[in-house]
């Protein structure tokens, strides 16, 4: 079992940068830190970080945290040893399975009996608001203000964190883990096939109409070569990240999040699928799957079928509506066909609408301090949360040691905005099997867009380890058409009262709004007959009591 994880664990290392950077690594660092320093860390910070005390004795201190595939014992993981050496603490862990943390986390709550400290912590807006009423989460905002330069620094660098960490009665409950990710910011997108188009001699679609002419030249003009009617033109499943037929295309008529299904207009907060925009683009939906260029099976595979479409020895697929390309073929040299796709810039709709999915935020609480911690325990988790948020341990806790998963940039080596980078990633040369070297970005980090783009930058984007850099390139083509005012924010606190009716009515709303789409793109309900029918089953969810209390969430 142990060496079947490690192999899972190399196969994720080779690809866990493109999502999160969650990569660890293996070499040598001393304690006095040969890490690049933090050239906009404050003057203090070393002191702050270092773990000063009265005593010279390591302090204590008793964590909760998720066990993962990248970490098999946190009490040996090197990064844990550093941090004990550097910070002069020790941990006492307690470790659940990551996927039954969540409920384990809930149960040692209501018991009483919970640690000092919780790593992803996972905690809603609303739970943070709980169990900071309730005492049992400490407020932060004196240590933060005594104790965490370089947390203090981000609040004011980043201009959504703070707004992010602070509870409405000004109080902080939680760190959240910044991790900044242009692709992600974008994530909803579409790849096609531009071998195909060069063969045809199309050009990249920029519009719904012409996105519909090159669909239907997939269709009928075998691209492939292959004398056989094989080809799909547009294919996707709704189990991955960004996929589905509306993440995309509906942004092309108003703007969709797949996840709440609202969107700001005019300062008014309104269901997106519920407007006459919604309609429109349905119908262009419906029109492309009636024709044969949407993948008949969309609405029902999973991605196992769409990667054995990408697996077949011919190419079949014109385009996948995916966040990744990887999720449907492999991104290495032994899978060239990777590289016959890219990415379909916002297309814009008949009305001139082009807008492209916009996620920004700080997210829930993932490290907190109970009300179990001595004043000496407090001090020393925030400072450790501090040494995180510090450029070092931020480069350690994704990539681990240098020499082992990062080195300094060579003078004349450029990042991805074309300046003398700082740190190349190197973790592609870690030894199959490496495991235990870092922290995996566990608890709390500032992993800021800048961070990740001074980073050398690959020659070959479509080379093995160019896969980030291609991801950011793409990216690239999506942030024109991101409008943030039409976006509900992300990190809203919300009444713990209201928590409860708020996650029933989104789960019902997002299984409401997806069956209904399938159904009217295939043809089993009628647009033009069943409108309005559709709009009356929203009242009956409590749309406007919903829309009332979200209005209410971001009133100032």
């Amino acid at each position: 079992m142990k060496t079947n994880m490690r192999s899972i664990a190399s196969l994720i290392l080779a690809a866990a940068f493109a999502l999160s950077a969650c990569s660890n690594g293996n070499g040598g660092v001393d304690d006095a830190g040969s890490q690049q320093p933090n050239e906009t860390q404050p003057s203090n910070a070393a002191e702050a970080s270092n773990g000063t005390q009265a005593s010279s004795e390591p302090v204590t201190v008793t964590v909760f945290a998720p066990q993962t595939e990248g970490i098999q014992k946190l009490d040996e993981n090197r990064f844990s040893k550093h941090l004990e050496e550097r910070l002069n603490i020790k941990f006492d862990w307690e470790i659940t399975p990551y996927n039954v943390f969540g409920d384990k986390k809930m149960l040692l709550l209501a018991s009483g009996d919970y640690p000092s400290v919780i790593l992803d912590a996972g905690m809603s807006k609303a739970d943070l608001i709980k169990y900071g009423k309730q005492g049992v989460l400490l407020p932060l905002n004196d240590l933060i203000d005594r104790y965490a330069p370089n947390i203090k620094q981000a609040m004011e660098e980043i201009d959504y964190l703070k707004p992010a960490m602070t509870a409405p009665d000004g109080i902080i409950y939680a760190l959240p883990k910044v991790n900044e990710c242009k692709h992600c910011t974008f994530g909803h997108r579409m790849w096609i096939n531009t071998a195909w188009l060069e063969k045809l001699g199309l050009a990249m679609p920029t519009t719904t109409d012409e996105f519909y002419e090159v669909l239907k030249a997939f269709k009928e003009q075998d691209p492939n070569g292959n004398g056989q009617p094989d080809e799909i033109p547009l294919t996707t499943s709704y189990d991955m990240w960004g996929g589905g037929l509306t993440p995309f295309l509906m942004n092309a008529f108003i703007y969709e999040d797949p996840a709440t299904r609202l969107s700001i207009r005019d300062g008014e907060v309104i269901m997106s699928a519920a407007q006459p925009e919604w309609k429109e683009g349905l119908a262009y939906l419906r029109k492309l799957y009636s024709e044969g260029l949407v993948d008949q099976g969309a609405f029902t595979q999973n991605n196992d079928a769409v990667r054995q479409l990408g697996a077949k020895p011919e190419p079949v697929v014109g385009a996948v509506s995916y966040a990744l390309i990887s999720s449907m073929i492999g991104v290495n040299d032994e899978t060239p066909l990777h590289k016959d796709y890219d990415v379909v810039p916002p297309l814009k709709g008949p009305a001139g609408v082009q807008l492209s999915y916009y996620d920004v935020g700080a997210g829930g609480g993932q490290f907190v301090i109970t009300n179990k911690a001595t004043e000496e325990q407090q001090i020393a988790a925030i400072r450790l949360a501090d040494y995180l948020f510090s450029e070092e341990g931020t480069l350690m806790t994704t990539w681990g040691f240098e020499e082992g998963g990062w080195i300094k940039a060579k003078e004349g080596s450029l990042d991805y905005n074309g300046n003398q980078a700082k740190y190349e990633d190197i973790t592609k040369n870690r030894p199959q099997g490496t495991l235990d070297e870092t922290w995996w970005q566990l608890g709390t980090m500032k992993m800021t867009n800048a961070m990740r783009e001074s980073f050398v930058a690959p020659e070959d984007p479509l080379g093995n380890g160019g896969y980030e850099y291609r991801l950011w390139l793409a990216a690239k083509k999506y942030e024109p058409y991101a409008k943030p005012e039409v976006v509900y924010p992300k990190d809203v606190f919300y009444d713990p009262d209201d928590a409860t009716f708020i996650a029933q009515i989104q789960k019902s709303i997002q299984d409401y709004v997806n069956t209904n789409a399938a159904q009217f793109i295939t043809g089993n309900r009628d647009l033009e007959k069943d409108w309005e029918s559709y709009l009356e089953g929203f009242q009956g969810m409590k749309l406007d009591q919903y829309l009332e209390v979200m209005q209410s969430a971001i009133a100032e």
